[in-house]
């Protein structure tokens, strides 16, 4: 009776454990989620790209925006029976939408229901494909265009029900707000028209213009006493370059001096004769004689001042002194002197070159034409001249062309004329001139200074709000600062111009991938 009472209590305890147990394994068969056909929870609980949305499971226009991935590597999205597996199959090929259906998990034929797909992009009208079979699969009847950026709505008919999906994807997209793009200089464009300068690059050198370049010479013989400019120097016109002294000078100014004394007299001489003629004293025989040496001393006096005016010397100068040979010898223009071949104490002959002047303010670029260009190079031509070891450059015009061809090489020269009052083109520098041989007028253009490569694409990154992403273009002709767009751009977007190498710097900070 005793051993009854203690087994008692023992009973209990394990009455109770046993109860405890079946309550807890029916707890847990409670909360455990029920996975139909091959679709796994944790796979679906992985694919699922917009938590917020509800998957309310009705096929009669009902949206939903969840999706686990197939077997085909795509987005499977699964409705009551229905199932549709959306790839983009881009192998060797061309990009394409190939969709995959599923009935219950099984593959379906693709002629048994009729889908189209909606995308819309960033600044751009929706896009809508349509789908015909092919072997076990629908594909798009349209390219989907690169980046791969998108929001997409499907609309599936099958058995007379109506089944829509939807999901977005990003690729190759960044946001930058207004301030950060002024903190980074990115520089906003619009696409428009533009008219594009074909050009031909041809080399050339830049040399005097020789229509600028005086030679001196002393006009006078005579013995250098003082030089006054040299080699290289930058003279303006009535700068002294040297002195000589100069008998010849010595004898035209004593020629000045001695007209000058005989004009006063012969002056005198008439004004007493026609006093003494007009008194009725003298003969008017003598006052037309005075008349006569008056007038030949004023001829006279005009030569000798012609002779010195016409070598720089004032005339009207009577302050010689000792100095009558003196002979200042000037500068008839303003420029650089390029050549020199006078020294002190020589002796001058009155044609002796002995200073070369260059006025640099302008400048000749000598262009090689090659015979292959020689067509295309006209007078006139507008042309912009780069140096080619520095940043200097100019815009000019051809304003010649050699008639004949070099006997060795066959090329031809031509000239273009550039302004030089500021000194920058030094004679000898090599340059390149890009001639103008057409312009274009194009409907879509952007700066060149916006394209950028990116994942092997060549792009701009077009602004659309707060946004940034590529777009893919297939480019025409450029002048080397805008470039015509034939694919992947419209009139009046908005692009990334200056400084969008940084665009392309967030973008790879953000991990965009070329994902689908």
């Amino acid at each position: 009776m005793e051993n009854k009472k203690r087994l008692i209590p023992i009973i209990a305890v394990i009455a109770i454990g046993i109860a405890l147990g079946g309550l807890i394994l029916t707890l847990d068969k409670t909360a455990q989620p029920t996975s139909t056909g091959s679709e796994t929870d944790a796979g679906a609980e992985a694919a699922d790209v917009e938590d917020s949305a509800d998957k309310r499971g009705s096929s009669k226009g009902d949206t939903d925006s969840r999706y686990r991935a197939g077997p085909k590597g795509g987005k499977l999205f699964t409705t009551d029976e229905l199932g549709l597996e959306v790839t983009i199959f881009e192998k060797g090929v061309l990009p394409r939408f190939r969709l995959y259906l599923y009935e219950n998990g099984k593959p379906l034929p693709p002629s048994a229901a009729k889908v189209t797909v909606t995308l819309s992009r960033l600044g751009a009208p929706a896009q809508v494909y349509k789908f015909k079979p092919e072997v076990d699969y629908l594909v798009g009847d349209q390219i989907v265009e690169e980046p791969h950026s998108f929001d997409a709505a499907i609309a599936a008919e099958w058995k007379g029900k109506t089944f829509h999906w939807k999901y977005s994807q990003v690729e190759a997209r960044v946001e930058m707000p207004d301030e950060m793009l002024k903190s980074i200089g990115v520089e906003i464009l619009t696409a428009g028209p533009a008219i594009i300068k074909q050009t031909l690059k041809l080399p050339g050198e830049i040399i005097f213009n020789e229509h600028a370049i005086v030679q001196v010479v002393p006009r006078l013989p005579g013995i250098v006493t003082s030089v006054e400019r040299h080699h290289g120097q930058q003279v303006k016109k009535g700068d002294v370059l040297a002195v000589i002294e100069s008998q010849a000078l010595a004898e035209l100014r004593s020629q000045y001096r001695v007209a000058r004394k005989r004009l006063a007299l012969a002056r005198t001489t008439y004004e007493r004769e026609k006093r003494l003629w007009e008194e009725k004293i003298s003969a008017k025989q003598d006052y037309l004689m005075a008349q006569t040496l008056w007038n030949e001393a004023e001829i006279a006096l005009d030569l000798a001042s012609v002779k010195l005016a016409a070598l720089g010397v004032q005339p009207e100068s009577d302050s010689y002194g000792s100095t009558l040979a003196r002979y200042e010898i000037r500068a008839p223009i303003s420029g650089l002197v390029i050549e020199k071949s006078i020294a002190l104490g020589q002796t001058l002959k009155e044609d002796s070159n002995i200073f070369t002047i260059a006025d640099v303010s302008t400048v000749w670029t000598a262009i090689t034409v090659y015979p292959r260009d020689v067509a295309a190079v006209k007078v006139g031509q507008k042309a912009i001249v780069k140096a080619t070891a520095s940043d200097i450059k100019g815009q000019g015009a051809v304003t010649f062309i050699t008639a004949l061809v070099g006997g060795q090489t066959r090329n031809a020269t031509a000239r273009i004329e550039l302004e030089n009052k500021d000194g920058k083109w030094r004679p000898g520098m090599f340059v390149n001139a890009e001639l103008v041989t057409e312009e274009i007028q194009v409907p879509v253009a952007v700066s060149t200074t916006a394209i950028q490569t990116f994942n092997e694409w060549t792009v701009v990154f077009g602004r659309y709000g707060q946004y940034f992403e590529a777009r893919l273009l297939e480019l025409g002709r450029s002048d080397g600062n805008m470039v015509e767009v034939l694919e992947g751009f419209r009139a009046g977007e908005q692009y990334a111009g200056g400084n969008s190498f940084a665009i392309k710097a967030e973008l790879g900070k953000s991990g965009a991938t070329h994902d689908h």
